[in-house]
């Protein structure tokens, strides 16, 4: 009996691996979301601290220029208490489309945001928002039933704790999203430090919104220019 269990295990086990295939991030195929980054909206994230998580939707933002993603940014209400998108986001893309949804939760049930996003001509999301289980994934899931690709940057999309946080991002895996990093994101857009982007343009980009990696190449760069190998370095 314990073999047979065993056996059916393993069988299931290799079944799954089998049938898993690795999707990569194409950034010739993605487009970037900005989805309710809103100011009030903002007094709502408590899993992230404040410092932290401004410079996390920044990067997010960012990533749509230094990959040239065709970039949608979106608010929900925004003349009420969810306020507008902080400046430094409109800022960074100007001629991005701004789809002002009067009262739609779900952005897809916007037809003006559903149209951009199928302007594109992409395939593969690359989305955050606020908060986690409605904004980021009400929309995710719409994606997914839509027949498109999506990664979750959960960096980058907040909500009210860390367990709603959980409970969001496993209901989006379970639906087939990728849940992820804001670094996982960037590395496999980038796949290679000698593409374009890559090293000339990673770098100075993870300086500026991550911390510890920047830091670590300022301490090589420093080393490389004036390091001295100390006594015992070496053993």
């Amino acid at each position: 009996m314990q073999f047979t269990l065993g056996f059916v295990a393993l069988a299931s086990l290799v079944a799954c691996s089998a049938a898993y295939t690795f999707e990569r991030i194409d950034k010739n195929n993605s487009m970037l979301l900005v989805i309710d980054h809103q100011l009030g909206l903002f007094q709502m994230v408590r899993d992230f601290g404040p410092e932290e998580y401004r410079n996390n939707i920044l990067a997010h933002a960012a990533l749509g220029k230094v990959f040239n993603l065709p970039t949608i940014l979106t608010t929900s209400s925004e003349i009420g208490p969810n306020g507008p998108l902080p400046r430094e986001i409109l800022e960074m893309h100007p001629k991005a489309p701004l789809i002002k949804r009067a009262g739609e939760v779900n952005a897809w049930d916007n037809a003006d945001f559903r149209a951009a996003v199928k302007a594109t001509g992409k395939k593969q999301v690359i989305m955050a928002g606020i908060v986690t289980d409605v904004c980021t994934t009400f929309l995710a899931l719409s994606l997914v039933e839509e027949g498109y690709t999506v990664f979750a940057n959960a960096d980058a999309s907040g909500t009210f704790n860390a367990q709603v946080a959980a409970n969001a991002n496993a209901r989006m895996r379970a639906a087939g999203v990728h849940v992820l990093s804001q670094f996982a994101v960037a590395s496999d857009l980038m796949r290679d430090w000698k593409n374009t982007p890559g090293s000339p343009e990673m770098v100075p980009f993870f300086d500026r919104y991550l911390t510890q990696y920047g830091f670590m190449a300022r301490a090589h760069a420093a080393a490389v220019h004036n390091g001295t190998i100390l006594p015992g370095e070496s053993e």
